[in-house]
């Protein structure tokens, strides 16, 4: 059977001071969108982790109706702190009807090169789940580190870390809490936070 070759249909979000790179696997289905932005899934948590980090609040970038995300607000707020985002998957196979990256087949992944060199600040990259992790790491031929942890590795003369992170998605089970300890040890280390 003929599987059809999805593109990625959003463009890298790219701001001039970015000194973290954030990369998922591929984004849902268009209809379990609830915003025109990276992790745009309501059942994903997240904005929700981001909001519970910076904000004590988990809320803190879902809508006033609780239906969607507030999109302006996760752009400013990513453009302000220095956080650029993008996926490592630049087109991929849904193998089933769904988002679970089980069933993703990376068929070009994304062209990091050319990614790194228009965010000449970036010292980090952070992956947010297994496949991301696994995909990113085949690219950079580094091992993948553990959950919470990073390596070193070397991008045209810069001193880089790869940090690979917990899913954002409910699919892996943990609370948002543990999760959110997790993105807080990493944005303190990336200098982002500095509580």
């Amino acid at each position: 059977m003929e599987r059809t070759v999805e593109e990625h249909p959003l463009e890298p979000f790219v701001p001039a001071n970015a000194v973290l790179l954030m990369l998922g696997s591929f984004p849902p289905k268009r209809e379990r969108w609830s915003m025109n932005f990276y992790y745009p899934n309501r059942q994903n948590d997240m904005w929700r982790i981001f909001g519970t980090v910076f904000f004590g609040d988990k809320n803190h970038f879902v809508s006033e109706d609780g239906k969607a995300f507030c999109e302006s607000r996760i752009r400013d707020f990513c453009r302000d702190r220095g956080i650029a985002l993008c996926d490592t998957a630049a087109a991929v196979i849904r193998h089933k009807d769904n988002a679970s990256d089980k069933f993703l087949e990376v068929v070009r992944p994304v062209d990091l090169h050319t990614l790194l060199g228009r965010l000449p600040r970036c010292r980090a990259i952070a992956v947010t789940g297994q496949k991301a992790c696994d995909t990113l790491s085949e690219l950079l031929g580094v091992p993948p580190p553990a959950v919470g942890a990073w390596t070193s590795f070397a991008f045209d003369g810069r001193e880089m870390r790869l940090y690979r992170m917990p899913s954002s998605s409910r699919a892996y089970p943990k609370p948002i809490e543990e999760k959110a300890a997790v993105y807080r040890a990493m944005f303190r280390e990336t200098g982002l936070l500095s509580e």
